[in-house]
């Protein structure tokens, strides 16, 4: 294994982002690497399949909101600097693939979940992340 320059870390915003973010940091202090902090918020669209006859701007925008707060907060938390913290909308694992490649980074990692279910959300995505990415992926178990 050579050595990892840049690190890109998604995180979803759960209590379980810590588990994710601790093995980030223990492999990019171990290869002297840059951190990436990243976390995709899917557009409320998505998740109502654009069936509410509404406009979901401002739920949108609260949204993106919280996940800039708690994106500081873990930035804060484990020293990454405000311009290493990326808040994205999209699709998560198209996001991922975009920064990766826009930020030249050289692994990616990803929280998974051995579930099934709604929570197979996370792992799916991982999934996705692995397929279409140029780089290393490490999948962190969460437990």
């Amino acid at each position: 294994m050579g050595t990892y320059q840049k690190v890109l870390v998604a995180i979803d915003l759960t209590e379980e982002a810590p588990q994710v973010l601790n093995k980030a940091m223990e492999i990019s202090k171990a290869h002297g690497a840059q951190l990436l902090l990243v976390h995709v918020v899917e557009p409320v669209g998505y998740a109502y399949g654009g069936d509410i006859p509404m406009d979901l701007t401002e739920l949108q925008d609260q949204l993106d909101k919280a996940a800039h707060e708690q994106l500081t907060a873990y930035g804060d938390q484990y020293g990454v600097s405000k311009e290493h913290q990326v808040v994205s909308v999209g699709r998560p694992e198209s996001e991922i693939h975009r920064l990766a490649k826009e930020h030249q980074v050289d692994l990616v990692i990803v929280g998974s979940h051995g579930r099934k279910g709604f929570q197979l959300l996370l792992g799916s995505t991982a999934n996705g992340v692995l397929h279409g990415t140029e780089c290393d992926v490490l999948a962190v178990r969460i437990h």
